[in-house]
C-alpha cells in the first residue's frame, strides 16, 4: 500500500474541472457536513411544520373529544415538551372556554395547580413509544419507494442530482408523493399514541381527567368509552390531511436541500 500510494502520487494528475465559482471543490464540500445535514433537515422540518400549522390545532381539538367540534370527521422532546403541552392546552380552548389567558398564564396554572414541574411532562411516555415506530416506518417506507423507484423505472422517475450527476435523485413531484405515503402509512400505526398523549397533556381541562392519569389508563378509558374508529383513531382522516402534506413536503425540502448543501 505504501509503494502504491507513493506512485500515485508521483505521478502526473489527470487534468481536472476547475471549480464552479462559489461551489468549492470535493474537500470544501465535505467540510462541517454534519452541520449541513442538520440545517437540511432543520428547514425541511420548518417548512413542514408551517404548512400544517392549522390544522394541528383542529386534530388536538378531535382527539380530545371537544363537544364544539364533535361533527368534525427524545433528547429535543424532553427538553421542548412542557412548550408542547402549553401548546395544547391553548389550542383546546374555544370561544367562551377559557381556562387560560396566555402561554405565561398557562405555565403558572399548570405548575401550580398539577404537581409542579411534572404536570408539565403528562402524556411523555406515549409520545417516546410512538416516536420509534412514526419516524422508522416513515423514513424506512420512503427509502424503499425511493429505492425502488430508481431501480425499476430510473429514467422516468428519477433524474441527476444536480450536486452529483453520478447520482440519481427522485423528481420534485414523486418526492411529494413517496412523501405523502409514507407519512399516512407511519400515522396509521402510530396514532393510538398520539391520541392517547394528547388526552394526557390536556390535564384537568378535561373532565375525566382522573381516569387519564397513565398512558394504560388512558388507552382503556378511551377504548371503553368510544371504541377503536371512534376513540383510539378519532380524526386520523383530518390528520391525513395533515400529516401527508407535512411528511411529502419535509421529505422532499429535505432532498432539495442535500443537493443545495451538496450532501449527495
Amino acid at each position: 500500500m505504501p509503494a502504491a500510494a507513493a506512485a500515485l502520487a508521483s505521478a502526473d494528475p489527470p487534468p481536472a474541472m476547475p471549480p464552479a465559482s462559489g461551489t468549492g471543490g470535493p474537500a470544501a464540500r465535505r467540510d462541517f457536513y454534519w452541520l449541513r445535514s442538520f440545517l437540511a433537515g432543520g428547514i425541511a422540518g420548518c417548512c413542514a411544520k408551517t404548512t400544517v400549522a392549522p390544522l394541528d390545532r383542529v386534530k388536538v381539538l378531535l382527539q380530545a373529544h371537544n363537544h364544539h367540534y364533535k361533527h368534525l370527521g427524545m433528547t429535543a422532546v424532553i427538553c421542548t415538551y412542557p412548550l408542547d403541552v402549553v401548546r395544547v392546552r391553548l389550542a383546546f380552548q374555544v370561544k367562551g372556554e377559557h381556562t387560560y389567558t396566555g402561554i405565561i398564564h398557562a405555565f403558572k396554572t399548570i405548575y401550580a395547580k398539577e404537581g409542579g414541574f411534572l404536570g408539565f411532562y403528562r402524556g411523555l411516555m406515549p409520545t417516546i413509544l410512538g416516536m420509534a415506530p412514526y419516524a422508522g416506518v416513515s423514513f424506512f417506507t420512503f427509502g424503499t419507494l425511493k429505492s425502488v423507484g430508481l431501480s425499476h423505472a430510473p429514467t422516468l422517475l428519477g433524474r441527476p442530482s444536480s450536486d452529483n450527476p453520478n447520482v440519481l435523485v427522485l423528481k420534485t413531484h414523486i418526492n411529494l408523493l413517496c412523501g405523502g405515503v409514507a407519512g399516512a402509512i407511519a400515522q396509521t400505526i402510530s396514532y393510538p399514541f398520539d391520541v392517547t398523549r394528547r388526552r394526557m397533556q390536556l390535564g384537568t381541562v378535561l373532565p375525566e381527567f382522573e381516569k387519564c392519569l397513565t398512558m394504560r389508563e388512558t388507552m382503556k378509558y378511551v377504548y371503553g368509552q368510544h371504541g377503536i374508529r371512534k376513540g383510539l383513531y378519532r380524526g386520523l382522516s383530518l390528520n391525513y390531511i395533515r400529516c401527508i402534506p407535512s411528511q411529502a413536503v419535509a421529505f422532499t425540502t429535505y432532498e432539495l436541500m442535500k443537493q443545495f448543501l451538496h450532501l449527495n
